[in-house]
């Protein structure tokens, strides 16, 4: 399970997406990302099977094929592999929410940009839960997860002041509105967790979008 963008397959959910130029990566930086993803996911699968506290760096490094001194070239400690991982899936919520369509209404472009991460959960299913709830039943990762979070609203504030044309310093409603947003994903990620992939997460998310959508498009309906 690993925090990048998952094409929406909804149906009519392929939008006219604002796509930035990519720049173009050198092979040394492709072979480097190859390898932290590799480690990133020895390391959460080796961690939500056995544990936080029983797993050594060296395991995680043997499992995914390099030295002990290899893994400290990317990770300065096991907790350090979920904080980077939480953090490319936070840049995964924003780009999402920067390629939607402008037109689009907040809590419908948010909804798509929650969906991201909760679409890779869809897609691992078993292995995505057990890291899911490494993160939320592990003291230190949880609060890192929040620690994260507390980021995440800060971007999402910034794209959507970006998008509406406000002022993310004085404007009350971006800081709110990603609030909301994250909150919604918030309460998926636990009700899907607790009830052990039972529940279809896009239907969560719809039903968690249905509560906040009208506080998020309630500035879009006054502009209309």
């Amino acid at each position: 399970m690993t925090a990048t963008p998952r094409p929406d397959s909804r149906p009519g959910s392929r939008p006219e997406a604002r796509r930035e130029p990519r720049r173009a990566t050198s092979l040394a930086e492709r072979k480097r990302q190859l390898v932290a993803d590799e480690l990133t996911e020895a390391a959460l699968q080796a961690l939500a099977l056995k544990g936080f506290d029983a797993v050594t760096v060296d395991e995680i490094a043997t499992a995914a094929g390099v030295s002990k001194r290899t893994f400290f070239r990317y990770f300065a400690s096991k907790e350090d592999v979920v904080v980077q991982f939480l953090a490319g899936m936070g840049a995964d919520i924003r780009d999402a929410l920067a390629a939607r369509p402008a037109a689009e209404r907040p809590s419908q472009a948010l909804r798509h940009a929650v969906w991201v991460p909760l679409g890779q959960c869809a897609d691992h299913g078993e292995r995505a839960l057990r890291v899911v709830r490494l993160i939320l039943r592990t003291p230190a990762l949880h609060a890192r997860f929040l620690e994260r979070q507390a980021a995440w609203r800060d971007d999402l504030a910034a794209e959507l002041a970006h998008r509406l044309g406000l002022d993310a310093g004085t404007e009350l409603y971006p800081r709110l509105a990603a609030a909301m947003a994250l909150d919604a994903f918030d309460a998926v990620l636990h009700r899907w967790s607790a009830d052990g992939c039972a529940e279809d997460p896009a239907a969560l998310t719809d039903r968690a979008f249905a509560v906040v959508a009208p506080a998020l498009d309630a500035r879009a309906g006054r502009d209309a």
